[in-house]
């Protein structure tokens, strides 16, 4: 929905990306909330949390070596030092909005699959799942992040009801409650869904999914300038920046007459054997 150039240059040409101090940050700090529920509830504190963060880092490095280019040209570490007190900060500010005590996840980091009647398949990675003893389910998202303007608060939402389209069809039940947690603004955004958005959610992943479908059947992938293309690490291929794509790596057929090259808005007919599927942020 982003850019639909960029889906393509990610998912097909699966062009590499440099890391970021920002996304990596934001891993890391997903890490430490994650295995902070490792410990006794009353254990769980900020100064456990921040402490850490020199281990998670570690592993980060261990399983992904490329992210030491990140401080690459910091040989005094002094750049490395102050992007780690920045993780410490955002750790610390979760304990003003929420009490890791009162808290025992049902799940963490939790991957979920489920497949449509469409024969749509749609997949993800839930930050974690809360369960009252009524049932009652609770999705909460980790944002490391400033949280949007009331004007783009649904954009940020879709993800959320995303997650909880996959729970419902999954196990049967709609989650009573979807939490964006902001650390890097200190704000918290509450949804409570009903069956009718989840609905409505569905739809629109069936029409993204017949668009992304004739993209990649016609090879019309097309960029969508916005303000987040300043971030983007392909402008030299872009032809928004005067670049050239990549040779297309799969066979494509002409559009028919008449029909938009980015794909019809309407419900998706998955064919037999064809891989479909969406995945979640």
């Amino acid at each position: 929905m982003q850019c639909p150039l960029l889906y393509r240059f990610r998912v097909i040409d699966k062009l590499p990306q440099k890391p970021s101090e920002a996304a990596t940050r934001g891993t890391l700090v997903h890490a430490v909330l994650e295995r902070l529920f490792d410990n006794p509830a009353t254990e769980r504190t900020a100064g456990r949390a921040t402490a850490l963060i020199p281990g998670q880092w570690d592993r980060l490095l261990e399983s992904k070596p490329e992210l030491s280019e990140l401080f690459a040209e910091d040989p005094q570490g002094e750049r490395l030092s102050r992007w780690l007190s920045e993780a410490e900060r955002l750790v610390e500010r979760w304990f003003s909005l929420e009490d890791p005590t009162r808290l025992e996840p049902a799940e963490r980091e939790l991957f979920v699959e489920t497949e449509l009647e469409s024969g749509l398949r749609l997949r993800g990675v839930i930050d974690r799942i809360d369960v009252t003893p009524a049932g009652d389910v609770r999705i909460v998202d980790y944002k490391t992040g400033k949280a949007p303007r009331p004007e783009y608060a649904e954009g940020a939402l879709f993800q959320m009801k995303f997650y909880a389209l996959v729970i419902w069809r999954l196990k049967g039940v709609v989650p009573r409650r979807l939490q964006l947690v902001y650390l890097g603004s200190g704000d918290v955004l509450t949804y409570d869904p009903v069956v009718a958005d989840l609905e409505r959610v569905e739809r629109k992943l069936l029409a993204l999914w017949e668009a992304i479908s004739l993209a990649t059947e016609t090879g019309e992938w097309r960029p969508r300038p916005t303000k987040l293309c300043g971030w983007c690490d392909h402008q030299a291929l872009c032809p928004e920046f005067g670049g050239t794509p990549p040779v297309y790596p799969l066979s494509v057929r002409p559009a028919e007459p008449g029909q938009d090259a980015q794909g019809r808005m309407d419900p998706v007919h998955a064919e037999a054997g064809r891989p479909v599927a969406l995945e979640g942020p």
